[in-house]
Order: structure tokens, then C-alpha cells, then sequence
């Protein structure tokens, strides 16, 4: 492969722009501040567009070394099962077609996986689980949804012992931004519960082998400049990608 930095795939979000000249245009796109972290941890990220074909899905993994999935839109119910409740928020089925078999197909090639808040939930559904459509309308749950800066903690966030969470942060609690109001509910199998709010909500979900499959549902990427350790999880993706198959430069 020679001397390189590991290839980070980013599956996309869908904007639909509503101002002129073009309303009505879909637009493809990923935050900046994830590209960022994965720059900062060592990694060239590349944006992924949404395509349907189990060969294009196969194209798209093929050159690699890892993948991340990012925040965004809630995912179709349908997908695990279920029909929509009140404050079911905004969904993209086309999201859900692109990124449920990737992650399924990424798993199964071996490629280290990091899921970052609907990123997680993709994982869980991707792997036979299902969520909780809408924490907002049950009373058991503390608040998830921040409105102050993106960077600030806004609660506590419990590592399960003996987790490769744990061993990233090397300590046995976070703080944490969150901006979610869908959660993992029924663990998918195979995986294992890495962490957990105050109030019991899954903030961090893991594989129970020893492949790096990992989810968190804060967003390290907003913190990781006035909060360094947040880099970690980055850092801890790159390494994986780069025992799969990229070399740093």
C-alpha cells in the first residue's frame, strides 16, 4: 500500500436546500468538525455518497482502512421493525439503505468501525437491535438534547470496567455533550454495553470480540479541541485502520 495514512470512509448526510437559486436540491455533506478530529487524529477521511448497489457498496470499501459513521437525521423504524410514534423526528431512507448494509458489510471485511451518535444507532440496527423513537416523551429519561455551544458538557457519562471504552479514557467516567433524542433500546447481539448516563440511557455500545466495532452517542467530535482526550477515540480508530492496512505516513 505503501507509506500512507490510513483511508477513513464517512458516509454522508443529505441537506435539502431551501434557498434560492436552487430550492428543493439534495445536497451531500458530512460536518467539517468530523473530518477534522480524523485529521487530527492521522487519518485521510473521504466523504461517501449514497449508493444502493451491493457492488458500488463493495467499490466503496474496497480502497478503506476504516469507517465512521456520523451524526444526523433519525433512522427509518421500519428498519428494526417497528412503526413511527409521535416525536419520531426527520428520516432519510435513503441514508438508511446506504449505511445499514455498509456497516454490515464493513463488519464482515474486517474494517475497524467507529459510530458516532445516529452513527451508533446504525450500528445497533445495522446488527439486529432496535431504539427508543423519541426519550422525550418518557418522563425515566434525564435530558439529552443540549442547546448550549457544541463543545460544553452537559452530563456524566458512566465506562463499563473491563471495556475497550474504559481503556481508551483510562478512567471510569466521562462528561459529555448530547444532542439525541433517540437511544439504543434493545441491544443488537453480539455487542455489549460500554457505557451509560445517569438515568440508564446506552451511550456507548462495543462488539464482544476483539475487533474495533465501537459506538458512542456524545460527540467527541465537537469537544476534542477543548477537550483532548476526546482525540483518543480518533487516535484509537486510526491505530485499528492502520493494523488493518494503511501505514502511517
Amino acid at each position: 500500500m505503501g507509506n500512507r495514512k490510513p483511508i477513513i470512509g464517512v458516509p454522508s448526510n443529505v441537506l435539502m436546500d431551501d434557498h434560492k437559486p436552487f430550492p428543493g436540491t439534495e445536497r451531500a455533506y458530512v460536518n467539517q468538525d468530523y473530518l477534522d478530529a480524523l485529521t487530527l487524529a492521522g487519518a485521510m477521511p473521504v466523504v461517501l455518497p449514497m449508493v444502493f448497489e451491493t457492488e458500488d457498496l463493495q467499490a466503496q470499501l474496497a480502497f478503506l482502512d476504516g469507517v465512521m459513521f456520523s451524526g444526523g437525521v433519525d433512522l427509518d423504524p421500519l428498519t428494526y421493525g417497528e412503526e413511527p410514534v409521535p416525536g419520531l423526528g426527520d428520516t432519510y431512507p435513503d441514508m438508511d439503505r446506504h449505511q445499514l448494509p455498509l456497516a454490515r458489510m464493513a463488519r464482515a471485511a474486517g474494517l475497524p468501525i467507529l459510530g458516532i451518535c445516529r452513527g451508533m444507532q446504525v450500528m445497533n440496527v445495522a446488527f439486529g437491535g432496535t431504539l427508543h423513537q423519541a426519550m422525550e416523551h418518557s418522563p425515566e429519561f434525564l435530558r439529552h438534547v443540549q442547546t448550549g455551544w457544541r463543545h460544553a458538557v452537559s452530563h456524566s457519562v458512566d465506562l463499563a470496567e473491563g471495556t475497550r471504552l474504559r481503556r481508551i479514557f483510562d478512567r471510569d467516567c466521562v462528561g459529555t455533550n448530547s444532542f439525541h433524542h433517540q437511544a439504543v433500546k434493545d441491544l443488537a447481539p453480539g455487542f455489549l454495553v460500554s457505557a451509560r448516563a445517569r438515568d440508564g440511557v446506552v451511550e456507548g455500545i462495543e462488539t464482544l470480540d476483539d475487533s474495533f466495532t465501537l459506538g458512542v452517542q456524545w460527540h467527541p467530535e465537537g469537544m476534542v479541541r477543548k477537550y483532548p482526550d476526546m482525540l483518543r477515540l480518533f487516535r484509537e480508530l486510526v491505530e485499528a485502520s492502520i493494523r488493518k492496512g494503511g501505514n502511517p505516513a
